[in-house]
C-alpha cells in the first residue's frame, strides 16, 4: 500500500500498482521516492515513453526491447543500458515500469 496525498494506493508485493488508473505524476513521484530516486526531466522522458509504448503494444517492454525502442526514438546516447542504469539503478525496465504505473515486464525476473 502506498499513501499519496491522503489516498491509499494499492500495490502488489513488488510495488507495482494494482490499478493502473490510480497512476498520476504524484503517484510516480511517491513510488520513485520510496526507491531513492528524485525524478528529473530525463526520468520523465523514459516514464512517458514507457506509457506510450504500453498503450501502443499492450505490454511493458523488457530491458532489451526498451533499449532498442529508446534508441530508435532518441538516439544512441539515450538508447543504451548504461544511460538507463544511471537513471534507474534498480533495473531500468522493472524500476521505470513500476514508477510509470505499468505492469512488471513479462521477461524480467
Amino acid at each position: 500500500m502506498l499513501e499519496v496525498n491522503g489516498k491509499q494506493i494499492a500495490t502488489n508485493t513488488e510495488g507495482y500498482l494494482e490499478q493502473q488508473s490510480d497512476w498520476d505524476e504524484s503517484v510516480a513521484a511517491a513510488i520513485a521516492q520510496t526507491e531513492g530516486i528524485e525524478l528529473q526531466a530525463e526520468h520523465w522522458e523514459v516514464i512517458h515513453f514507457l506509457q506510450t509504448f504500453y498503450q501502443d503494444y499492450n505490454h511493458t517492454p523488457a530491458m532489451r526491447a526498451l533499449v532498442k525502442a529508446l534508441k530508435m526514438k532518441f538516439g544512441p546516447n539515450k538508447g543504451n543500458s548504461i544511460y538507463l542504469h544511471t537513471l534507474f539503478p534498480g533495473g531500468p525496465a522493472k524500476q521505470a515500469s513500476r514508477i510509470a504505473g505499468l505492469p512488471k515486464p513479462s521477461r524480467c525476473i
